[in-house]
């Protein structure tokens, strides 16, 4: 009889998963040749998002504040959303984490990083590797809040060149995208600061500029872009480069970023958006989805119903199939065995969460 069930009795089954997968190398993920959508190459294989942002853990810690001491815990989430069926997982690189000076990478999270892509290769993932963080407002370096705009975009270059230089070999990079959710300024920030408001302690929405010195906001956030699209550029010609905007990016009449996406998506691999659809007002997130259709391909990099009902939300993700490539929603490294355990209404929410999730990525891509 084969011994194999008793010796595995209270493995998991995410860490089975990992440790079985074969290390034969990933396709490459590149845009379709009709620029509508993506494909793994060399097959032209039709590749369709299906991805969590793996952006803390569930006592609400950044990546980088317990990845080199609590290494098989990331092994296990890796695993865990694999099984749920992702094929892409959003990771959130903070700008203090990675640079010791604004020309001098961090030698130890650049170390970090590889293993972290050699891990997604492993778990046959794909990385959307999303940089220049400042989401905890305690980990921004002094000096980097001091530069003037021309020596603070200087330093962003450098955090790209150090990122695209230890990753364009590997294919299990899907993507770099340049910073979450930049909004461009219309005047003069008065206060000096580069963050915007908190959410849930986290400063998610970062400034690229404090003056608008009488240039056009879009023109500001297409010199950004180029300026880092060209340093990525440098050592990697091969992965894809986008942004994450915030839903009102679009040009049109109150809040805006100045990302305008008719305005920016020349420089960009395809788009990103962020919405989170509103009770009642389904349509109109749609309506937003394709304001964002200019051209290249879409996706609805962050998304949850954080303010509606599932079924509005599954609603929502039917509705916005024609018009994007896919979807990333949110993992926090609680599973679904643990979750089923819980009788506290958030898990319950997170495991019907889940279990949405599980049944889209089912799918095969069109």
């Amino acid at each position: 009889m084969c011994p194999w069930p008793t010796q595995l009795v209270g493995v998991s089954l995410s860490l089975l998963l990992v440790a079985s997968l074969q290390a034969a190398e990933l396709p490459w993920i590149a845009v379709s040749p009709d620029g509508q959508g993506f494909v793994q190459t060399p097959e032209q294989k039709p590749f369709r998002v299906r991805g969590f942002n793996y952006d803390h853990d569930d006592q609400g810690r950044l990546l980088e504040d317990y990845w080199d001491k609590e290494w098989d815990a990331i092994v296990e989430d890796f695993g865990e959303m694999k099984a749920l069926g992702a094929n892409v997982v959003r990771i959130h690189l903070q700008f203090g984490r990675f640079m010791e000076a604004a020309d001098r990478p961090n030698a130890r999270s650049l170390a970090m990083l590889d293993r972290l892509v050699q891990l997604a290769e492993r778990t046959d993932l794909y990385l959307d590797l999303t940089g220049l963080g400042c989401y905890h407002k305690q980990d921004v370096p002094a000096w980097y809040d001091a530069l003037s705009e021309a020596d603070r975009w200087d330093a962003q270059a450098r955090f790209w060149e150090a990122i695209a230089s230890r990753c364009c070999k590997s294919p299990a990079v899907f993507c770099y995208d340049l910073m979450n959710e930049p909004v461009v300024p219309g005047g003069k920030r008065q206060d000096g600061a580069w963050l915007g408001p908190a959410f849930a302690g986290k400063h998610f929405v970062q400034l690229i500029a404090l003056d608008q010195a009488g240039r056009s906001r879009p023109a500001i956030a297409r010199e950004w872009i180029r300026r880092l699209v060209q340093a990525i550029r440098k050592h990697d010609q091969r992965h894809l480069v986008t942004v994450g905007l915030v839903d009102w990016s679009l040009d049109r009449p109150g809040l805006t970023s100045g990302f305008v996406p008719k305005d920016v998506a020349a420089d960009l691999d395809f788009l990103c958006v962020h919405i989170y659809p509103e009770s009642g007002k389904v349509a109109e997130a749609l309506a937003t989805l394709e304001g964002f259709n200019v051209g290249k391909p879409v996706l609805i990099e962050e998304t949850f119903p954080l303010k509606c009902s599932l079924k509005e939300f599954e609603q929502f993700l039917d509705g916005a199939e024609p018009h994007s490539v896919g979807f990333v929603g949110f993992y926090w490294g609680k599973p679904e065995a643990e979750l089923k355990k819980s009788r506290e209404f958030k898990d319950a929410y997170l495991l019907a969460w889940l279990e949405c999730f599980r049944k889209r990525a089912a799918v095969p891509p069109r």
